[in-house]
């Protein structure tokens, strides 16, 4: 298994353990990730293990049912159109959202779920703000997210797909952006998976960079980020996701030996996936907090 591979099988069996997902919906999304029954219920039961208590939680900002009212204070979304350009292994794809009068360019790098219609309302919250948003599909290449009719095989597929190539595209994807942006800086923000691969693309050097937003996303070992030294990184965590949060040590270290402006934020009461509206963590006084910081970093490094 790859680091991404098994991150994605870990948060799999995470969702089993919060109550998600059946268990018979867990081990057939594993087994599409190329996990046996045996190895499956062994991280089961190790997801289980490393859960904290989160009893005592406060209720006054709990992560709660889903939702469709967005963060308290963020702006309506902007509509976002469907683009292609062409990148090192075919068309990419990904949707568009134009800001009236730009500040700022922003790559959105979506969830293990894909392009799907939250990310795309990312982008046009972003574009309603002030900066141009451009949200890759990374499932370009296999045809695009909406081929895939099973979600949990568009998010097996995103687990056989080499980092190195996620890496490319994203690249590909700034190159869009630069060319869409003429003048303007450039950011990088994503979520979950897509967090994980802002922090893969700070580790492979991306001086273009000018701020990077990592949303909850695994670290990938032993980074050096001196490559992209111009990068302000706001990273954010939740307190009740320590398989991800209890990496933070670690990148703030990376994040200081390479010289890069950064704050690395944990919300509290906050679990994994707090900021996404549509889904069963959603944290409202999270989101907002997060929400405020984003706009305030962009308008530091951004703008």
């Amino acid at each position: 298994m790859t680091p991404l591979q098994r991150y994605i099988a870990e948060e799999i069996a995470t969702d089993h353990v919060d109550g998600l997902l059946s268990r018979r919906d867990a081990l057939r999304r594993l087994a599409l990730l190329g996990v046996g029954t045996a190895a499956a219920s062994a991280l089961i039961a190790a997801c289980a293990t490393d859960k904290p208590n989160t009893a005592s939680s406060s209720p006054t900002s709990p992560s709660g049912p889903t939702s469709a009212a967005p963060p308290p204070g963020m702006a309506a979304a902007l509509p976002t159109a469907p683009v292609t350009w062409p990148g090192g292994g075919g068309q990419l794809q990904g949707a568009w959202a134009e800001a009236a009068t730009p500040r700022g360019a922003v790559l959105v790098i979506h969830e293990n779920k894909g392009l799907n219609d939250w990310v795309r309302t990312v982008a046009g919250r972003l574009a309603g703000i002030g900066y141009s948003a451009l949200a890759i599909d990374l499932l370009s290449e296999e045809g695009g997210t909406a081929t895939f009719t099973d979600p949990a095989a568009a998010t097996a597929a995103l687990g056989t797909i080499a980092p190195e190539r996620f890496v490319a595209d994203l690249r590909s994807g700034l190159d869009e952006l630069a060319r869409r942006t003429p003048g303007q800086k450039l950011a990088a923000v994503g979520f979950c998976f897509g967090g994980g691969l802002v922090w893969r693309l700070l580790a492979a050097g991306e001086p273009r960079l000018a701020a990077a937003v990592p949303f909850y996303g695994p670290l990938p070992d032993s980074p050096n980020f001196a490559g992209s030294k111009n990068a302000a990184v706001l990273g954010l965590y939740g307190a009740l996701d320590q398989r991800v949060t209890s990496s933070e040590p670690a990148a703030k270290a990376a994040l200081d030996q390479a010289g890069l402006v950064n704050d690395l934020v944990v919300e509290p009461d906050a679990d994994h996936a707090f900021f996404n509206d549509t889904g069963p963590r959603y944290n409202p006084i999270a989101a907002a907090d997060a929400w405020t910081r984003v706009q305030d970093w962009f308008s530091r490094y951004l703008a």
